[in-house]
């Protein structure tokens, strides 16, 4: 009986321990989306451990009307849904700032403070590469008049390198 129930205990942590997801320690690529005018930004996740990982993002747009930037970090949970596919949702916020060309707007000009959630699926291929696709609710809490107080969704696919 204590053999059957050993080899019992053996099989199931066997079981367990292949199912579960593996995440990188670090991923580092592009999310491309709307992100509140900012299109691309560089994207790099730290796995803290087996179920929890930071990720940063930085954007920024250089064009004839503006020059701005923006910075999310956001602490990620992530969950295997079946195979190499995994879903997450995380919490963070970020910071940015503004630089109008046109003298009339040059007012609204400045730094702005957001809070932001982060929910997504993401495919882990064999290789080291991994997409994703999320949705980010963004509020301004403080800072320039376009972004304080208002509330935005940003929608984004992501591609990134593991390693």
């Amino acid at each position: 009986m204590k053999i059957t129930t050993l080899f019992t205990a053996l099989l199931v942590f066997a079981t367990v321990s292949m199912s579960a997801q593996q995440i990188s320690d670090h991923a580092l690529g592009l999310r491309l989306g709307d992100s509140d005018g900012f299109g691309a930004e560089i994207s790099y996740q730290k796995a803290l451990g087996q179920y929890h990982r930071l990720e940063f993002d930085l954007g920024w747009r250089d064009s004839r009307n503006f020059d701005a930037f923006k910075l999310a970090g956001l602490y990620q949970w992530v969950h295997q849904l079946d195979g190499n596919f995994n879903w997450y949702y995380g919490v963070g916020g970020g910071l940015g700032s503004v630089d109008f060309a046109d003298p009339i707007l040059d007012e609204d000009d400045g730094l702005f403070v957001f809070g932001a959630g982060d929910i997504g699926i993401e495919y882990n291929f064999d290789i080291p590469l991994l997409i994703s696709l999320d949705f980010r609710p963004e509020i301004g809490l403080i800072g320039y008049d376009g972004f304080d107080n208002d509330f935005d969704f940003d929608i984004a696919l992501g591609i990134r390198y593991q390693f």
